[in-house]
């Protein structure tokens, strides 16, 4: 498992740093765009004529009444609307207040210059006046903003301030338009209503004459009974009803006890002078009675005398009591009676009243639609009379001025710092886009994992950019050792066997340095001890013998051809182990001669003679040249130049050495821009920091020995996290 989470941290990263990579290959475009775009910008900013605004505030409140408080009527408060104020902002830009504002300020006359000097009609003032104001809500307040704008500062200030008045001017004058129309409506109504009250009064008058009904309470009673006699009479029986209860109450108590009980209750009750005295005299007799039985005794005549005396005061007592008793229900039986009098006395009254309602019913009706219609003409006197007081106060107008709209001091438009700002992030973001857009559509190879995923082939090497001849730039030539990995992995990688000893450098399209590419190769393996030879087999643009620095008169096409011999053609080199042979002038009859089985012999003798042999060839997807050596040679390496050709067409040059049955052992990605693409940094500029130039710096300073690029590669090291240690 830990490997695995290994390789794909590792390819999270390198796909992270891949968008680095982008920009940095692309940040010709990126700035491009950039610079285009904001020194756009900036042109056209400071181009684009100045534009002033004015501001005017309203505050606007919904039309209310001014007579309610003069008449002790409380005025309501309106809560927060925003229906209603965005119904106003729609007022404001309507074409009665523009139109006002139009003429007002003189803007057909003055809006001349923007139309070619033809003077506006009131259609196209108005429509260009939509375009110029601005109206908003200052936050949750029912204040307006009202904004002009306009290239004179004093023709916006003077739109910002009669745009405010006009609509000021608009609400007051339709409010009293409104209040006007109202009060007509009401005297139609009223002069209405009052020839339906006539009507209905003399209908009324001839009904209660017709039913002889004498309506004495009045025209707003609907009762011929005096109303204060039924009155006094439920008045007189509550009363009384009253009374009997409470009288039967307390007979019904009294008498359920006994007379013992009532001694001691029925004063409370129903007090009684004459019981009480009996009753204190019966408690005195006891008193004495007890003392002189105590000196006496029972049987003296005193004794005998006092109890006789105890005993008829004790009968006098319940005597009283039940006399009490008896005076106490004839009084219950009184109230009854007056109880049931003035229940008849106010039932009486009221069958009287239905009697006389149920007759008349006809004229009670009239009556009281003449009494409702009469009230409702009063209600609209009332209101006309109100509406009419309100015409006539001061106006208070529910539109108020709050900030009037002043000169303004700068322009708004157009924003200098803003609009830079913004040229400079829209740029900014246009060529990074523009960047990963480009590389979006380019097809090319540019990292080792595209090789690998497109043509299923291993990378041998990767080659920085501008590599020239190693022969020239020396052994410890900085580009020396990505053609010494190169050598290696070809030798350990693509090689079955030892006598595998002929190469050829094939590549899809011309210009992605094969040639290059073979003689640096060439020279590394003659570095090495190696005698080697060089073919150049491309005869129809040769260019090998450049690097040679020799003369393309005679070669390969004079030998096949048999104008002349193996050892004349062969030219020596600089190193003394690294030969070559030119291509020489090829006849145009003579185009198939390397499918010749001379080239074959050739071929067999060179691999003899020589340790490695390698044979530079044409373009494969340009001539078949090439097609024939991969199928001649042991070996066959495919050169792909980093952001050249679309990957499709290195995908057919890879299967077309595959067809003629050569023996592809790997690619070498080309001209790797070092500088620009650390994801390449470890594959070439590594070693030459780490190990030549340590060596350099025991000799003498770095400032004396390394160039520009030297220093960038070292810079990349020191970013990568590397201790750059001369003595590693």
């Amino acid at each position: 498992m830990e490997p695995t989470s290994r390789k794909e941290n590792f390819s999270d990263k390198l796909h992270i740093l891949d968008y680095w990579r982008i920009i940095r290959v692309r940040i010709v475009t990126i700035l491009l765009v950039f610079l285009l775009t904001a020194i756009t910008t900036t042109v056209v900013t400071f181009l684009i004529p100045k534009t002033y605004m004015s501001l005017s505030r309203i505050a606007v409140e919904k039309d209310t009444s001014d007579i309610a408080p003069l008449l002790g009527m409380q005025a309501t408060q309106s809560s927060f609307d925003p229906y209603f104020i965005s119904t106003e902002f729609e007022k404001i830009q309507s074409q009665k207040v523009l139109d006002e504002v139009v003429k007002s300020c003189e803007l057909r006359e003055k809006w001349k210059k923007h139309y070619g000097g033809k003077q506006l009609t009131d259609v196209e003032a108005r429509k260009h006046l939509e375009k110029v104001i601005d109206v908003s809500q200052y936050r949750n307040t029912s204040i307006i903003e009202l904004r002009a704008y306009d290239r004179d500062k004093n023709l916006a200030q003077q739109i910002a301030q009669a745009l405010a008045k006009e609509y000021e001017n608009y609400r007051s004058s339709l409010q009293e338009e409104r209040v006007k129309a109202g009060i007509d409506k009401l005297r139609e109504r009223m002069e209405k209503t009052n020839d339906e009250i006539t009507a209905m009064q003399a209908n009324v008058d001839d009904l209660r004459a017709k039913l002889g009904i004498s309506d004495a309470a009045g025209e707003d009673s609907y009762s011929i009974v005096e109303p204060e006699i039924v009155r006094r009479y439920e008045s007189e029986l509550i009363t009384a009803k009253g009374l009997y209860t409470q009288q039967a109450t307390l007979l019904q108590g009294l008498q359920e006890q006994s007379l013992e009980e009532l001694r001691e209750s029925i004063m409370t009750a129903n007090p009684d002078a004459q019981l009480d005295a009996l009753i204190r005299e019966y408690q005195t007799g006891q008193t004495t009675l007890a003392n002189k039985s105590i000196d006496l005794g029972e049987g003296h005549p005193t004794i005998k005398s006092l109890k006789a005396a105890m005993e008829s005061l004790n009968q006098q007592i319940d005597n009283r009591i039940k006399g009490i008793l008896a005076g106490l229900e004839l009084r219950v039986n009184s109230s009854l009676a007056q109880v049931r009098e003035l229940q008849k006395s106010v039932d009486d009254a009221k069958a009287k009243e239905a009697k006389v309602q149920e007759e008349g019913r006809e004229y009670f009706d009239a009556k009281r639609k003449l009494s409702n219609t009469t009230r409702m003409r009063d209600t609209i006197l009332f209101r006309i009379m109100q509406e009419e007081v309100d015409l006539d106060l001061p106006k208070t107008s529910s539109v108020e001025i709050i900030d009037r709209a002043d000169t303004p001091l700068r322009a708004v438009r157009p924003n200098v710092p803003l609009n830079i700002s913004l040229g400079v992030i829209v740029g900014l973001i246009l060529g990074v886009g523009l960047a990963f857009f480009i590389e979006y559509l380019d097809t090319s190879v540019k990292t080792i994992d595209d090789v690998e995923r497109a043509l299923d082939a291993a990378v041998l090497g990767v080659i920085p950019q501008n590599v020239g001849s190693l022969m020239d730039e020396g052994d410890e030539s900085p580009h020396a050792e990505a053609y010494r990995v190169l050598r290696t992995n070809i030798l350990f990688a693509g090689r079955k066997s030892e006598d595998q000893t002929t190469f050829t450098v094939v590549s899809g399209g011309a210009g992605e340095g094969k040639t290059t590419t073979m003689f640096n190769l060439a020279v590394v393996f003659a570095q090495m001890g190696d005698r080697i030879l060089v073919v150049d087999s491309d005869l129809r643009r040769p260019s090998m013998h450049r690097y040679f620095k020799v003369s393309n008169t005679i070669g390969l096409t004079n030998l096949l051809l048999g104008q002349n011999t193996l050892d004349e053609v062969i030219q020596t080199s600089e190193s003394p182990n690294l030969h070559f042979i030119p291509s020489g002038k090829l006849p145009s009859s003579s185009m198939g001669v390397l499918n010749s089985a001379k080239m074959k012999e050739f071929v067999a003798e060179m691999k003899s003679r020589y340790d490695y042999v390698f044979f530079d060839a044409p373009p494969i997807m340009g001539v078949s040249d090439a097609s024939v050596l991969a199928s001649a040679v042991d070996l066959c390496v495919l050169v792909v130049q980093y952001r050249k050709y679309p990957q499709l067409m290195t995908q057919r040059a890879k299967d077309m050495v595959i067809k003629v049955g050569g023996n592809l052992v790997g690619v070498v990605l080309n001209n790797i821009n070092i500088s620009q693409d650390s994801y390449y940094y470890y594959y070439s500029g590594y070693y030459y920091d780490y190990y030549y130039k340590s060596r350099e710096t025991e000799e003498e300073p770095v400032e004396d020995k390394k160039d520009g690029k030297e220093e960038k590669l070292i810079a990349q090291a020191d970013a990568a996290g590397e201790d750059v240690n001369p003595k590693y």
